[in-house]
Parts: C-alpha cells; sequence; structure tokens
C-alpha cells in the first residue's frame, strides 16, 4: 500500500513535502516533483517554489504572523435543497466562487452566500473548487469535494492549494477538511502554516 505524502514544518524554516507526485507550478506548468522537496513559506527565496535558506536573513519566525484573518466560526446558509457553511478563517480569497457563480456567492449581497439563487449543481462545482474548504456542504459526509488537480498547485502571488497530503501541525479551524487546504508561502499568515489571506492585505508578490 502507497504510504500517503506528507507535509512536515520546520521551525523557522521551510515547508518540507514528502513523496509528492504532483507538483505544478503559478503557470499551471508541472514541477518535477522529487520525493523529499522543501518548499518556501517565507516569501524571501529566489528559487520559489523552492527553499534557498533565504528565511534566515529574513528573519523569518514561523510562530508569528499577528492577528490571523477572520474569525474561526462556521457559518450556514440555508437554500431549499442545500445548505452550504463557510468558515472565514480558512478562507484565502482565491475568489474561485465568485468566478464560476457570482449570483449565488455575492459579497456585496446579504447573506452573501444564497444557495437557491442557482443550481445544487452550481453549488457543488463552487464547493469542489474551493482550495482552502472554506465553503463546505453541511451534514453531509461528503461536504468537502474534492477536485481533481495536482497534489501541489501554487497560486501566483499566493498560497500552496493542497490535496490529498497529510497536513502538517499547527492551528487547524473549526470544519476544516483533510483532504483539501491551502499553506501561507508569504510568510505573512497569522494562522500559519495555514493560509489566511494575509498575502492579499500585504500585496505580496513571487517577485
Amino acid at each position: 500500500m502507497t504510504q500517503k505524502p506528507t507535509f512536515e514544518e520546520r521551525e523557522h524554516g521551510p515547508l518540507v513535502a514528502k513523496g509528492i507526485t504532483q507538483l505544478r507550478g503559478p503557470d499551471g506548468e508541472p514541477i518535477e516533483a522529487k520525493p523529499i522537496m522543501a518548499l518556501c513559506r517565507c516569501g524571501a527565496s529566489k528559487t520559489k517554489p523552492f527553499c534557498d535558506g533565504s528565511h534566515t536573513e529574513a528573519g523569518f519566525d514561523s510562530t508569528t504572523g499577528g492577528k490571523p484573518e477572520g474569525p474561526d466560526r462556521l457559518f450556514s446558509y440555508e437554500g431549499t435543497d442545500i445548505t452550504v457553511t463557510f468558515n472565514p478563517r480558512l478562507c484565502s480569497h482565491a475568489a474561485q466562487c465568485g468566478k464560476l457563480a457570482k449570483h449565488i456567492f455575492n459579497p456585496k449581497a446579504k447573506p452573501w452566500v444564497q444557495p437557491d439563487n442557482g443550481t445544487i449543481d452550481e453549488v457543488m462545482n463552487v464547493i469542489a473548487a474551493c482550495p482552502s474548504g472554506a465553503l463546505a456542504l453541511a451534514q453531509t459526509e461528503e461536504a468537502h469535494l474534492i477536485p481533481d488537480r495536482a497534489e501541489i498547485e501554487v497560486q501566483k502571488n499566493g498560497p500552496y492549494w493542497v490535496r490529498d497530503v497529510t497536513s502538517p501541525a499547527g492551528q487547524q479551524a473549526e470544519g476544516m477538511s483533510d483532504r483539501k487546504y491551502v499553506l501561507c508561502r508569504c510568510g505573512k499568515s497569522g494562522n500559519k502554516p495555514y493560509c489566511d489571506g494575509a498575502h492579499l492585505a500585504a500585496k505580496w508578490r513571487d517577485d
């Protein structure tokens, strides 16, 4: 039986990925995956997504990062046939929901999630596309729908999108999925090693 890929945290250092077979860069192109890879999470490496030791010079601290963005609270949005849950602490602001179904997921509306504004399939497609697992289905064994994508995808100017890799230790949030989540690579998250969307407020860029 093949052992499940894993992530490990190096204190004040990189994220070490073991057993990864699929890695994609910010441009969507495959990157050669090695059995053990040290991935940058300080935001300063010149060889992103790989660590080049810049965390030492940058004084990266893996234990701090300010107050986490968003409360660790599970909100429910009930529709006639389906109920969606949302935890702001998990959200990396990838905005897949607005891209795919703005008529259902609209931050300018109150409530911002209105399941009855679209079809069940549209809601489920958005939940599958949500990389962080912040959006989920209520009261179902398939609360977090898992997309068919690489085990690690590097979002341009954003976090690592992770699928089916054992998560590293750290502060997890209510309703977090063990099968998909997002890891900080800008070094600014208040919920390390997980992304809390701080890269947007900081206007962090890969280069």
